[in-house]
């Protein structure tokens, strides 16, 4: 980073580090509340439409985005997020009602998407070009990491059950609070056009663009979302091991965090469209192996690890894919619609995970993985269109 000033590199880390501490949130948060739900005797398509409450606040703020951080500024955007996730956080053990907690989840939804648009799109604005991809999977990276140690903190809940909010509330309070240490600035090369119409005319010129490219998005967050939120519930009806369950997770992020870099620069060598490829296909034959073998723990770690090796980056490959479809004047927009895609697809992984499971008791929750992920993988094939541009 010798191409970074001090203020610059002391920057980075510091969004860095709250990303990496939003991942814990969330990694811990999804299986936690579907554990805890499943105990009490709620169905388990309930206990999916529950988990769905982070991604609606997600999507219902991601049309509002571009133009408040235009107007403030990063900082108080990143500030506004951060407030609204730990004070949720720490409000969980107040209260245990399915309602309470879906309206927390929105919350922390709506505030995690803003925080993680400002910091995103702060760390590609002053990022010089050659380090750019670097410091995207060093990003992308560290928000992994924290997503695998979030299901280490699950056992916490038998000490008593408000004690993982807390935990992660007091780290969340504690990193956010180095946004202080940093000066705000302002983004200066997103789209001038300032109304709503303007906004979806460009969401609409994106996706004609590279809606190839937003698939393994949206694969990622119906994977990230239904493993997380109701494979836990599958895994303690088949009577696994609550510290089990933990450890299944956190090897599936393991494999993202460790194919991010490699996959990476593979499709910098020999294109995007073939990883893509390959990694969608390889997750679904994971998913498979990991159904036929799964009474067997190890080795369903070991497939879950696979599977992530395989599909743990789809995000960013997509984030990457959709740069090489988009004209550089609508990337602004196709990195929000990368948020949003990433969002549809976890809010239809617990719902179609919930109804699996409450429908099709004597078949693999792993097999309806497989088959989606094989689903997308044949609609990847598609080659988009060239697309004229046109001003907006």
């Amino acid at each position: 980073m010798n191409q970074f000033t001090a203020v610059e590199k002391r920057r980075f880390w510091i969004l860095v580090a709250i990303v990496s501490i939003s991942g814990f949130s969330q990694g811990m948060l999804l299986p936690l509340i579907s554990i805890i739900f499943e105990q009490d005797g709620l169905s388990s398509s309930l206990n999916g439409l529950n988990a769905t409450g982070l991604y609606i606040g997600t999507l219902l703020i991601s049309p509002f985005m571009e133009q408040p951080l235009r107007r403030f500024g990063y900082k108080p955007i990143i500030i506004v997020g951060g407030l609204l996730v730990f004070i949720s956080l720490l409000l969980f053990p107040l209260w245990k009602s399915v309602v309470f907690w879906f309206i927390l989840r929105l919350f922390i939804g709506i505030g995690d998407h803003a925080l993680h648009f400002s910091t995103q799109t702060w760390i590609t604005s002053f990022s010089p070009k050659e380090r750019l991809g670097r410091n995207i999977a060093l990003y992308g990276l560290s928000f992994g990491i924290g997503f695998a140690a979030g299901p280490l903190f699950l056992p916490l809940v038998s000490i008593y059950e408000g004690l993982p909010f807390i935990v992660s509330g007091i780290l969340c309070l504690a990193a956010w609070s180095l946004v202080f240490l940093i000066d705000n600035d302002f983004p200066g090369h997103m789209h001038e056009t300032s109304t709503m119409r303007g906004t979806w005319a460009r969401f609409g010129a994106t996706i004609g663009f590279a809606w190839v490219a937003f698939i393994p998005p949206f694969s990622y967050g119906f994977l990230e979302s239904s493993l997380h939120a109701i494979f836990p519930v599958y895994a303690l009806r088949n009577d696994f091991n609550l510290s089990m369950v933990s450890i299944i997770l956190a090897a599936f992020s393991t494999g993202g965090i460790l194919s991010q870099l490699p996959l990476g620069a593979l499709s910098d060598r020999i294109g995007r469209r073939k990883v893509v490829l390959f990694a969608l296909f390889g997750g679904a034959f994971s998913f498979s192996f990991a159904a036929l073998l799964e009474h067997n723990m190890w080795t369903l770690v070991f497939a879950f690890l696979l599977a992530g090796l395989f599909v743990g980056s789809t995000f960013s490959l997509g984030i990457s894919y959709m740069t090489d479809l988009t004209p550089k004047a609508l990337l602004p927009t196709g990195n929000l619609l990368c948020g949003i895609f990433f969002s549809i697809g976890s809010l239809t992984g617990p719902f179609m995970g919930g109804v699996f499971l409450q429908f099709f008791e004597g078949f693999s929750f792993l097999w309806l993985v497989s088959l989606f992920l094989l689903s997308l993988s044949f609609l990847s094939l598609i080659k988009p269109k060239k697309q004229e541009v046109h001003s907006m």
